[in-house]
């Protein structure tokens, strides 16, 4: 009874009804869970903040890990102290007005050799290709006139100098330079497409067979190949990889007897051949679909077959009814085959000519060119037009390939062009390989029956 008695003394609700002393049990288990419930928040709070954080910082480092895999991490941009280098400050219209006069004033020919062509011939190109390349001028500085701009581009083409030289030498910048050169190649192929024609009627082939006749009759041009090397372009794989190990696009053309060219297809990957690059030109399309209206065929002197008209080309090719080849192999002297193989070859030295003063004129082929294949493409078409234009102009044409340029036989000996010597050897354009192939019953049958001819011609 003592120890209740001072129980109930101590207790808070001493005295208390009875309801009283529940309801202070209860608000005091309520206050227990409630301060637990808090305490368990607070907890799960600072949990939630760490996994957040934790979270963040994964997401974070992934973000740095995708950048640094996908690209490179660009230096700071470094704020130009110039609006113009002071190399450049003084360049004037008059100033390279006045460079251009100098050149031509000198006595040795220094525009010629400058320009690859002569005056004449420069101011006929200007004045074609001044609207398509002229520049306004603004309130910064003048433009650069066409007359500039054009030479900037004969000399690149001509020398293959790198931009940066062509900056000191001209006081523009090499980036401007970069600019220049393919605007103006674009005006020049507008203007000179006309410079390249496929003919279209027979007469037009008898007369270019004219050409031929005299070595090859029934010749209507010789076709050739040749690999442009180019620098590796970017995510291509091995598009442009040939059998030389080296990257490039493939020339593929048709020459006539007087050095030009009248068909021409750039810009194939490297990695096929010749004979491919053939088969999917517009040119063998309109062979296989009899559009190119060629004569019909007509027999030779002494024989009593009808022979059609024939492009000459190399062992790349695949011999058809329409494109002829030497035999495989080697052969003695005075054979069949030896006699048909020395007439060809005599005949399809020409393409290998037209390409060698092509390589030998445009030094821009004298090394494997480091621009991008569509930009190849255009300035090599650029050189094959500008070669036409030369080649037909009065002016320029003794400039361009002077006596003694072109190889020659003399009395059945073969003489070499000076422009083998001036071909550099790990030059940009460069042969294909030759590919065995079993050639069509027809197509046998038709080089036999010139052989034939060859033969009772030089046993008259």
């Amino acid at each position: 009874m003592l120890v209740e008695a001072i129980r109930m003394r101590d207790s808070p609700m001493r005295g208390a009804p009875r309801h009283e002393a529940r309801g202070h049990r209860v608000y005091s288990r309520s206050k227990h869970r409630t301060g637990s419930l808090c305490r368990f928040v607070r907890v799960m709070a600072k949990n939630v903040e760490i996994c957040v954080a934790v979270a963040y910082t994964a997401y974070c480092y992934y973000k740095y890990l995708h950048i640094i895999s996908t690209s490179k991490i660009k230096k700071p941009w470094k704020k130009r102290r110039w609006w113009v280098k002071s190399i450049n400050r003084n360049r004037t219209r008059e100033h390279m007005d006045r460079q251009l006069s100098e050149l031509l004033m000198e006595p040795g020919g220094e525009f010629k050799n400058f320009t690859r062509m002569s005056l004449a011939d420069f101011e006929y190109l200007l004045n074609i290709v001044s609207p398509m390349i002229s520049k306004k001028d603004t309130s910064m500085r003048q433009a650069i006139t066409p007359k500039i701009r054009l030479a900037i581009t004969l000399r690149y083409l001509a020398t293959g100098d790198s931009f940066k030289s062509l900056h000191y030498l001209f006081k523009v910048s090499s980036e401007i330079i970069s600019r220049i050169v393919p605007e103006v190649c674009a005006a020049l192929n507008e203007a000179l497409k006309d410079e390249i024609k496929m003919p279209s009627t027979t007469d037009e082939w008898i007369e270019i067979e004219k050409g031929f006749r005299d070595n090859f009759p029934h010749a209507i041009g010789a076709i050739d190949g040749k690999h442009v090397v180019i620098k590796c372009p970017n995510h291509t794989g091995s598009e442009y990889y040939n059998y030389k190990r080296t990257f490039s696009i493939v020339l593929l053309a048709v020459v006539d007897s007087k050095y030009r060219f009248i068909f021409c297809d750039i810009g194939s990957q490297g990695r096929i051949s010749d004979g491919g690059i053939l088969r999917n030109s517009v040119l063998w399309k309109n062979i296989c679909e009899n559009k190119m209206n060629f004569p019909p065929p007509c027999p030779l002197p002494g024989l009593n077959v009808d022979l059609p008209y024939v492009f000459l080309g190399d062992g790349a090719f695949a011999l058809s009814e329409n494109l002829m080849k030497p035999y495989p192999g080697d052969h003695k002297l005075n054979t069949p085959k030896r006699i048909f193989n020395e007439t060809l070859s005599r005949s399809r030295v020409l393409s290998e000519n037209t390409f060698g003063i092509l390589t030998s004129r445009f030094r821009f082929f004298k090394k494997p060119i480091e621009l991008m294949p569509e930009k190849v493409t255009q300035l090599t078409m650029t050189c094959v037009l500008l070669h036409n234009f030369l080649m037909k102009s009065s002016s320029s044409k003794n400039i361009y390939n002077p006596s003694g340029t072109f190889d020659k036989y003399d009395n059945g000996v073969f003489i070499e062009g000076a422009w083998r010597q001036e071909v550099p050897q790990n030059c940009a354009i460069r042969c294909v390989p030759h590919i065995a192939r079993r050639s069509p019953i027809s197509a046998t049958k038709i080089r036999d029956n010139f052989t034939e001819y060859f033969v009772n011609l030089r046993n008259k």
